[in-house]
């Protein structure tokens, strides 16, 4: 297939990229190589895809070419440029994972989700549209699930009460990929990624955040007093549910009813499916297990809970099994043996 994979010099774009052109496709990877955290980290996974790419040059709108993967550097608010891109690469299939990412980063920077989640998303839905594809994946999050405790969250639960503005951002992908499933027949597929983590990771995420304080003799904030639950996913199992699922669209319900409404599907062309590893975790023994790996024990500062964020999450991927036989098969120990070993050998005397 020809795959389009947005954000692909980022964490999950990027395995995922590579993923599929071991299995063969052809995958142009777009990216706008923005300074959210180290350009360098996705200068470096993109050289891993065969291209050299500097983010501190100004944007070059020629693509770069390596075998079967091409790189695009573009920005999804670019509404002329995704619908160029679109009319003259004729996808089979985008899997859209570019986003402004992060939950505590939305309360200081609110309008840069607005451009990349919603303009950004509605680019790529009128792209589809005029431009068909016979499958679109977009990343959704857990943290729609915001202010629902019924546990595990289930796709089948209403989730109109998110507790931060990303999280309203990615409910929004999901209204307007039904809207446009429902309209103009794309066939669509919400993602609701939980803590995904793994080598070659966001730097603002926890692990890496740990790792880097915890290998420079700093203290780790532990928020909620180290009362947290994540259903923490390594990157592997988030990449095959994925790869599962390209090849798979929505075709509609015919069982879908109107005075009964299943929010995670339709009797349009549109799906949602939780993508975790269903077994949730405490933050401190998440911890400790990174101690374990380090050898190192972490000074911890035990603070409160930031504002959006929630205590404990945990995924019910009944359905995604159903429908791919996804079952992600890495456990915590595992998963942040490999991490650690990554991160050794990616920084070695340098700095995090």
């Amino acid at each position: 297939m020809n795959i389009l994979v947005t954000g692909a010099a980022g964490f999950i774009g990027y395995h995922l990229s590579r993923r599929l052109l071991d299995d063969g496709h052809t995958v142009t990877g777009l990216d706008n190589l923005n300074d959210y955290y180290d350009p360098q980290l996705k200068k470096d996974r993109l050289a891993r895809l065969g291209v050299d790419v500097d983010p501190a040059r100004p944007p070059d709108p020629a693509p770069v070419t390596s075998g079967k993967f091409r790189f695009v550097r573009m920005d999804l608010s670019d509404r002329t440029a995704m619908n160029n891109l679109f009319a003259d690469s004729g996808f089979d299939a985008a899997v859209n994972l570019a986003a402004q990412a992060g939950v505590r980063y939305s309360l200081q920077n609110p309008h840069s989700y607005i451009d990349s989640n919603i303009t950004g998303f509605l680019n790529i839905l009128e792209a589809c549209r005029h431009h068909p594809v016979s499958h679109l994946v977009y990343a959704s999050s857990s943290s729609v699930y915001g202010a629902n405790t019924n546990m595990p969250f289930s796709v089948h639960d209403n989730v109109d009460h998110p507790v931060s503005l990303y999280a309203a951002t990615k409910k929004a992908n999901e209204l307007m990929a039904h809207t446009y499933s429902h309209l103009y027949g794309i066939p669509s597929t919400g993602l609701r990624f939980f803590t995904v983590y793994g080598p070659w990771g966001r730097p603002d995420m926890a692990l890496f955040l740990f790792a880097r304080a915890m290998t420079s003799g700093k203290p780790i904030d532990v928020y909620n007093h180290g009362r947290m639950e994540r259903d923490f996913t390594y990157i592997d199992d988030i990449v095959e549910g994925i790869v599962r699922l390209i090849p798979k669209p929505p075709a509609g319900s015919p069982d879908w009813k109107g005075d009964a409404p299943d929010p995670a599907t339709s009797f349009a062309p549109y799906q949602i499916f939780n993508i975790g590893h269903n077994q949730p975790v405490a933050l401190m023994e998440f911890i400790s297990e990174l101690e374990k790996q380090l050898g190192v024990t972490a000074e911890k500062n035990m603070m409160d809970i930031q504002p959006g964020d929630v205590p404990r999450t945990w995924a019910d991927v009944k359905s995604l099994f159903e429908y791919t036989g996804y079952q992600p098969k890495v456990a915590v120990p595992e998963g942040i043996a490999a991490f650690v070993a990554w991160y050794r050998e990616y920084f070695g005397g340098r700095d995090a």
